[in-house]
């Protein structure tokens, strides 16, 4: 029999789970069905969250022959195949996984067939296509972000195999903890989610699935997180607490524990923030390393992830530390609320019965910094206020004061008259 992931893949727009953004009412890709009519477009999201199988469903229910292509494995004679039967099927849906990895050779030969219709492009990736896409392909497609599966989507994925004909068709039954602990495991990949039931479905006892009957037949660990998620909140908690606090240790176990738990949403959120947060300018390169580290993990996935994924937070914990950034920006928001000003008539892109002398000068660098940007009325607000806990913040304040002794004016007339 085939496994019941392949066997409750979608078929219909309708059997698709989450999305609903792409696919709800009124949404572009369900008026592309709708009108039968497809356009090429790159889906782009974490693994597992269904992009190949979105894309097959759309040109099911478009009534479009489709073709699977593999970025990294397929060659220039299966693209010859693809384009000789776009002569016979014009608009072929071609799907190709691992877009961004397109060489430059396959991109030459797919673009103009691309250009003028003769087949329909839809790449699936994970990587940020602003980045990984060639500007080439990029800019003949349309890009749609295909999000990870929530926890309701994972665990209505579940009732659905367990009460389809072409699943389960009512052989078992699940209880709450056990689907929730299979929807959180998961990071939101429905297809590992369905083939974890079908091996409990297979051993469990009296036909039930149970929170003991995963976490005995898996590799789930059984961590202590009660109904109410609080017990994984308080280590999200903890984790960013104990890298504010330098204590490695703590921050690695913390990890350790959210690593187990499969979360990576969690700890790409909160690694994220806490590297622009607390750490900051204090060591902008760690920041960038960071980021560095978490799109690395998110490509090899777990459990390799766990090794980019230490090194960052290594890295965090024992860095020089400022929150002068944060506390900058909520300064400027806060002066915001209270109220807010015109921008300056000369520093607008427009500006509407300006005498040409009060004018901005885009040929004058020499005046720019003498020049006042701020509202009259708060001409004078410092935001930013230096920590200086690293050789970095220290170079900028240092900067940030000598810049500060320049008397600036709004008398841009005045600025220009001085060579």
């Amino acid at each position: 029999m085939e496994p019941l992931a392949y066997r409750m893949r979608p078929r219909t727009l309708d059997e698709v789970i989450g999305q609903e953004h792409l696919i709800g009412k009124n949404q572009i890709l369900r008026k592309c069905v709708e009108k039968k009519q497809l356009f090429s477009m790159i889906f782009f999201g974490p693994s597992g969250c269904g992009k190949t199988t979105l894309a097959r469903v759309l040109a099911n229910e478009c009534e479009l022959p489709y073709r699977l292509f593999n970025a990294v494995t397929g060659n220039k004679k299966d693209l010859d195949k693809i384009f000789e039967e776009s002569k016979f099927f014009p608009g072929l849906v071609v799907i190709i996984d691992e877009v961004h990895r397109l060489n430059k050779d396959k991109q030459d030969l797919l673009l103009p067939y691309v250009e003028n219709g003769s087949i329909t492009l839809i790449g699936a990736t994970t990587s940020n296509p602003l980045f990984a896409i060639n500007p080439a392909i990029r800019s003949r497609t349309h890009l749609f972000e295909v999000k990870s599966n929530s926890i309701e989507d994972i665990m209505k994925a579940v009732d659905y195999a367990i009460e389809s004909e072409r699943g389960l068709n009512h052989s078992v039954l699940i209880d709450d903890d056990a689907k929730k602990l299979i929807a959180r495991h998961v990071n939101g990949d429905i297809r590992y989610a369905l083939n974890i039931l079908e091996i409990c479905a297979n051993v469990c006892e009296n036909n039930t699935i149970t929170k003991e009957t995963i976490t005995q037949f898996t590799q789930i660990p059984n961590l202590s997180m009660d109904k109410d998620d609080d017990g994984h909140y308080d280590a999200v908690s903890a984790f960013q607490k104990s890298i504010r606090g330098s204590d490695v240790n703590a921050a690695l176990y913390y990890l350790a524990r959210l690593i187990m738990a499969n979360d990576m949403d969690s700890i790409e959120r909160r690694l994220l923030t806490i590297a622009y947060e607390d750490i900051g300018l204090g060591n902008p390169a760690a920041v960038a390393r960071c980021v560095n580290a978490i799109d690395a993990a998110k490509r090899v996935g777990f459990p390799e992830a766990r090794i980019m994924l230490a090194n960052a937070v290594i890295d965090l914990t024992l860095s020089p530390k400022t929150k002068s950034a944060i506390n900058a920006i909520d300064r400027a928001i806060a002066s915001l609320k209270k109220q807010a000003l015109p921008v300056p008539d000369y520093l607008r892109l427009t500006p509407v019965n300006l005498d040409e002398d009060m004018k901005y000068d885009y040929d004058r660098p020499d005046i720019w910094n003498k020049i006042q940007y701020l509202p009259d009325k708060i001409k004078d607000e410092k935001f930013y206020i230096p920590e200086e806990t690293s050789t970095y913040e220290k170079t900028l304040a240092n900067n940030y004061e000598k810049l500060n002794q320049i008397k600036r004016t709004n008398r841009i007339d005045l600025l220009k008259k001085k060579k």
